[in-house]
């Protein structure tokens, strides 16, 4: 049987830590930026972590 294949759009979308974690961005930060807070904004900044209910899904989509 094939490799199974990296789903492009998740490769850009996720990091692995050292530890094995799974990073991601906060959504609501690309754009119509205007009207929100600049706490809001600041907030949304920082890295947060995949829950642990979907680090399963997206481990396959990274083919890991």
């Amino acid at each position: 049987m094939s490799k199974m294949k990296t789903n492009s759009g998740s490769k850009k979308r996720f990091k692995l830590t050292g530890t094995g974690k799974i990073k991601r961005k906060h959504a609501y930060k690309s754009h119509i930026l205007t009207k929100k807070t600049k706490k809001q904004k600041r907030n949304l900044t920082h890295i947060g972590l995949v829950d642990k209910a979907d680090v399963k899904r997206v481990r396959n989509l990274l083919a890991i």
